[in-house]
């Protein structure tokens, strides 16, 4: 029983290590941001939306690269 060809473990791997970079450089930015006397809130929510959603496509891959075995 098989649900289709298999990703290619290493691209999802190398996917998911630039979207972990990526996600990193994300709160360093919004970090250096929000410690500014004038933070720009819009320019931060908008860097935070893209955080969670580089999360949400982390996840994604992580489950597919280590799925959940529970009989």
């Amino acid at each position: 029983m098989s649900d289709g060809p298999k990703p290619d473990v290493e691209a999802l791997r190398a996917r998911l290590h630039m979207l972990k970079l990526e996600h990193d450089d994300l709160d360093a930015a919004v970090g250096a941001l929000e410690v500014l006397a004038g933070p720009d809130q819009i320019q931060i929510a908008r860097l935070k939306k893209k955080k969670l959603a580089l999360r949400d496509e982390i996840s994604r891959i992580e489950d597919q690269l280590f799925p959940d075995i529970i009989a």
